[in-house]
């Protein structure tokens, strides 16, 4: 899979760079060249992203984040900070991409 750019949004930025870092670790171990950052609400529209991942605290957001995106935009699952090993935010991310280029 080609080269990614995956934004991690919460509310500070904080949480948001815990899942990050996660998912940026799991990509490498998996040999993707993937690049997962963390950023708030007001980061979406100046910063490129293949997927934007929208913390679960931010759920009643996500139309907004998803009005001024150019990308899917997921919620993350409320247990989502217990993946300790960005496994599953990783699943999630792979997902998202398979159903956008199916959809493509």
């Amino acid at each position: 899979m080609a080269s990614k750019r995956i934004l991690v949004v919460c509310g500070a930025g904080a949480s948001s760079t815990f899942v990050a870092q996660r998912l940026q670790r799991a990509a490498t171990d998996a040999l993707l060249s993937w690049e997962a950052t963390a950023g708030t609400e007001q980061t979406v529209g100046t910063r490129a992203a293949d997927v934007i991942l929208v913390g679960p605290h931010l759920a009643d957001r996500v139309d907004a984040i998803r009005a001024g995106a150019a990308c899917p935009v997921l919620t993350l699952p409320d247990d989502i900070f217990s993946d300790r090993d960005g496994a599953r935010t990783l699943a999630l991310v792979r997902s998202a991409l398979t159903a956008e280029k199916g959809t493509s």
